[in-house]
């Protein structure tokens, strides 16, 4: 009896998504972010100045 995930030599037998998609997501979620962080810093002396 043969394998059924050896019979498709394009999937993934870990279930792992690709790593260009993984990069792409944190990229997608840290550019805003740092951009935010970065604003924040330079508005926080005006706070208290």
């Amino acid at each position: 009896m043969s394998n059924p995930a050896s019979s498709n030599p394009a999937s993934d037998t870990t279930g792992r998504p690709p790593v260009a998609l993984v990069v792409i997501a944190w990229l997608w979620v840290l550019v805003p972010f740092l951009y935010g962080l970065y604003s924040l810093v330079v508005k926080i002396p005006a706070l208290f100045g």
